[in-house]
């Protein structure tokens, strides 16, 4: 770009283009120009924004500190970096834009942050916005997004995998999806070349299906949690997200949990465990009181052989649960889900369901995972109240498992898992190639 003066006049030429008689403007003041902070913020303006102008202008040079996008109404506001929303370029490029018969909106622009405008310029962050809010094609994009993400989700269930992996990555055309099958992480020929921008787009139309989740809508620099149902082949699967912001992009995961019941021929024999350890198994489960959990690496298949333990418990004894979420139904317990805010997993909500649960008079509780304090301190309460408690946890070890629970991110006293009763069975499991 190019500068000069002539008189108190100033112009500017931005690359590629050519000014043979330059033409007068006024400095933008910077006081008009207003914060976006979030991607909740972007898409929260109305009219919505739809589509960029990068290409049309030919300004890829300068989309990684000003963006002109265009919205609903078909006026042209202008994305930048702090530093630049006021400069000389921004300010050429609103003529240009004039020049070229576009319509200035008002406010004509706004602050976003280098990874929220690195997004925009790509087109990608606006997905959701387009897919929600543009009448063009709108229900037909939505319906192809979804069948593509119903597809992902069905390869999983039909290759038995227990997580598919959504990458995505801002700074390339394309992304990944990955699947986990029997403890390895695989990217199947199928689900390579996936553009990036579909996929962005595909993630938010998913997202408007999740429950019990933090935010309105997908935010790819905010870590969020949820669940949402499926049906494949006539089987309902419940999908447990979790999304974190990582340093190109945001990353999905989606643990598959198949909800079919878990019938009593299920038993742990055909799981895989020795006829002697399940005698052991079943012997400690007989007992009364006194907590058994099952310790092993992500995917070592923990919650699927305590659920067919406890499918196990004779009827006479009262059996129910706590999950985040529930993972599979158990016939004859009362499942109980609690889906907590990952900004604030310390929430009374989770509180006021123990007290409740403490108060049904029942005698075998499970506790989905021990992972954090909340959950630690649920286990000690349980586990010290009489009551039989069937739990899990992740540990690289049988060692380390008390480790994991006597750890600062989970706090269970070390004296009290030394208490005589109280820990009476911990499984150490993993996964055997066959």
């Amino acid at each position: 770009m190019s500068l000069f003066l002539r008189g108190k006049r100033k112009y500017a030429v931005l690359p590629g283009f050519e000014v043979s008689e330059p033409v007068c403007f006024e400095r933008f003041d910077v006081s008009r120009a207003i914060e976006l902070s979030n991607f909740d913020a972007l898409r929260a303006l109305s009219p919505a924004l739809v589509r960029t102008l990068v290409k049309d202008l030919e300004v890829d040079a300068l989309a990684n500190r000003i963006c002109p996008v265009q919205r609903a109404d078909n006026k042209v506001v202008l994305l930048a970096l702090a530093a630049d929303v006021a400069g000389d370029q921004a300010d050429e490029l609103a003529r240009r834009l004039s020049a070229s018969g576009y319509e200035l909106a008002e406010p004509q622009r706004y602050v976003v942050s280098a990874t929220m405008l690195m997004a925009i310029a790509r087109g990608q962050a606006l997905g959701a916005v387009a897919v929600l809010n543009s009448a063009v094609d709108g229900a037909y994009r939505t319906t192809t997004l979804a069948a593509a993400f119903q597809d992902m989700v069905e390869w999983g269930v039909v290759n038995q995998a227990s997580d598919v992996h959504i990458n995505i990555f801002l700074d390339a055309p394309e992304s990944e999806v990955r699947f986990t099958i029997a403890g390895r992480y695989v990217m199947p020929e199928r689900f390579c070349g996936i553009s990036t921008a579909n996929l962005m787009d595909m993630v938010a139309v998913a997202w408007m299906d999740i429950r019990a989740g933090n935010g309105a809508v997908f935010d790819p620099l905010a870590e969020q949690q949820g669940a949402m149902s499926r049906v494949v082949g006539g089987r309902r699967v419940l999908l447990r997200w979790a999304s974190m912001a990582a340093e190109r992009g945001p990353s999905v995961c989606l643990r598959l949990l198949l909800r079919d019941q878990i019938a009593p021929q299920n038993d742990l024999l055909k799981l895989g465990y020795l006829p002697d350890q399940v005698n052991q198994i079943e012997r400690v489960a007989t007992s009364e009181g006194g907590a058994i959990l099952f310790a092993g690496s992500v995917g070592s298949g923990k919650s699927t052989t305590l659920a067919t333990l406890m499918a196990a418990i004779p009827a006479h004894r009262k059996v129910m649960t706590l999950e985040d979420p529930v993972e599979y139904l158990i016939p004859r317990a009362v499942q109980s889900a609690i889906a907590r805010d990952v900004d604030t997993l310390s929430g009374s909500r989770f509180a006021t369901k123990l007290m409740a649960l403490k108060r049904s008079a029942m005698t075998d509780v499970l506790l989905g995972e021990i992972r954090d304090l909340e959950t630690g301190r649920a286990f000690v309460d349980l586990a010290s109240s009489g009551v039989s408690v069937y739990s899990t946890t992740h540990a690289a070890s049988a060692l380390l498992a008390g480790e994991r629970l006597a750890s600062a991110s989970v706090g269970v006293p070390r004296d009290f898992l030394a208490t005589p009763g109280v820990l009476k069975m911990l499984v150490y499991q993993v996964l055997l190639p066959t």
